[in-house]
């Protein structure tokens, strides 16, 4: 079985964002600032500007590729800790195209920032930052392998380049804690395969500990730099996963702050208080952002308002409130993203089953076991089978 986790090492290599002190620096960090707060067409705006002006450095085509694949996954929904919790059951991923303007725009950008960066390395061979930059660029591409090509493997493969480069970044500057993003997730990632894919990995060049890696992550979240950001969300998944809600709810805090005008990191603040047992709490978040959420005219992540339904009614069943219900129906609306739907199902055969409806959980359950299939999210159709084993007496 394969786990998400080689998705999610991608993404941290693809969003390394360094070289800022390079010009133009003011458009790049104007445009990582919009892209955080999902004003990605901005951004993109911006990064074209920056481009433009220095169209020999690497780093203004890899933070354009960066946030053009950022775009990709907001428009297919792939852009919650809930999506990478889980584990994927195939080596390939079916998935819908991207959008065709979007993908060739992105394999240009990352084309020719792997291209620069290479000129800089031979000329500069011992130079870090040319290391960083050909990894950075690197991780882009093993990062469209991996979440929108769906070829997860390939993409666990083509990033150990990537690994390999930030890794070389360490030993000739070990003050460089940016490259602690790729190194330290990698490390964590590793320490938690099963024993044969970890053998594989030591053999494709990955190093493992997940105490060392966790804490490369921490250290590049807690100084400025340009990798900040992006270790702070690792360790929202991180913390998450290892059951740490407490430590990523202070994260969390941290990124809203730094991030006022994106919706969703109130929407992972509400679901890390859920999975902490402070229902209250999340339910009064999802609430707020909620209302948020209507004022909002910006693009929406597809089926959005029914996840933040899931979310906000799974809440209430947990507070034993009778409008939970009227959450999850909602978030079983047309449009809704198929794990979403299974989930909301799920839980409404729970409260089916609590009031003593055997049918109606059964046939809730069902529908949401063979959703969950579809959505490719085996904790849910791990909680559907649950819910039939109990209604049908096993």
């Amino acid at each position: 079985m394969l786990r998400t986790w080689p998705v999610v090492a991608a993404l941290m290599c693809a969003m390394a964002e360094a070289g800022v002190g390079a010009q133009p620096a003011d458009l790049r960090s104007q445009a990582l600032e919009l892209a955080y707060n999902l004003d990605h067409e901005q951004a993109v705006q911006l990064l074209r500007r920056a481009v433009a002006a220095a169209p020999t450095d690497p780093a203004p085509h890899r933070t354009l590729a960066s946030v053009l694949w950022q775009r990709m996954l907001f428009t297919r929904g792939a852009v919650t800790v809930d999506h990478y919790l889980g584990s994927f059951t195939r080596s390939q991923v079916d998935l819908g195209k991207p959008p065709a303007d979007l993908a060739a725009e992105f394999r240009r950008s990352a084309a020719q920032a792997i291209l620069l960066a290479n000129k800089r390395l031979k000329a500069a061979p011992r130079d870090p930052q040319a290391h960083y930059d050909l990894g950075a660029a690197l991780g882009l591409e093993a990062s469209y392998i991996a979440t929108v090509d769906g070829r997860l493997l390939a993409g666990l493969r083509a990033a150990s380049r990537c690994y390999s480069e930030h890794e070389r970044v360490l030993e000739l500057d070990p003050s460089r804690v940016d490259a602690g993003l790729v190194v330290g997730t990698y490390r964590y990632l590793v320490s938690s395969l099963p024993v044969g894919m970890r053998v594989l990995a030591y053999v494709a060049g990955f190093g493992g500990g997940k105490e060392q890696g966790v804490e490369l992550l921490e250290r590049a979240a807690a100084r400025a730099n340009d990798a900040r950001t992006d270790a702070m969300f690792a360790l929202v998944l991180v913390y998450n996963r290892e059951g740490r809600y407490e430590d990523a709810l202070k994260v969390l805090r941290q990124l809203r702050e730094l991030y006022p005008r994106n919706r969703l990191v109130v929407l992972e603040e509400a679901s890390t208080a859920l999975r902490a047992g402070r229902a209250a709490d999340a339910d009064a978040k999802l609430t707020q952002g909620l209302a948020a959420l209507s004022r909002d005219p910006r693009p929406k992540v597809p089926g959005e308002e029914q996840l933040w339904r899931y979310k906000r009614g799974a809440a209430r069943a947990a507070l034993a409130r009778a409008d939970a219900i009227d959450d999850l129906r909602a978030a079983t609306a047309p449009g809704a993203q198929a794990w979403v739907e299974g989930r909301a199902r799920v839980e409404i055969a729970r409260l089916a089953v609590g009031r003593g409806d055997r049918a109606s959980a059964r046939a809730e359950a069902r529908q949401a076991e063979a959703l969950c299939r579809q959505g490719n999210d085996p904790i849910c159709v791990a909680s559907a089978q649950r819910v039939l084993r109990t209604v049908n007496g096993r």
